[in-house]
């Protein structure tokens, strides 16, 4: 099943400059840990030491938030990812 991930700018030097990235999996985190397997240095970039994902990163399943069950959700072929950084402050 091949699933598109859209790389933002600021993580493309992490996937060799790659803005799109072929994945495969069933759900959300099957496709990030497959990610992570092309291109290591994105794991510190997404998850934290638990296997979490970082509190400040936000994953969108074809254009909606997919919060709170990220890792979980079911994802079909053809499906597009979509990986933001979340900004605070006031």
């Amino acid at each position: 099943m091949s699933i598109r991930i859209d790389i933002p700018p600021y993580l493309q030097p992490l996937t060799d400059n790659r803005e799109v990235v072929a994945v495969d999996g069933r759900t959300i985190g099957a496709c990030l840990d497959h990610l992570v397997r092309q291109f290591s240095r994105m794991g510190k970039m997404l998850f934290d030491e638990k296997g979490s994902l970082h509190s400040y990163v936000g994953i969108y399943l074809n254009g909606e938030d997919a919060y709170p069950d990220e890792l979980t959700k079911p994802v079909a072929e053809g499906d597009t990812l979509y990986i933001l950084y979340v900004i605070g402050g006031g």
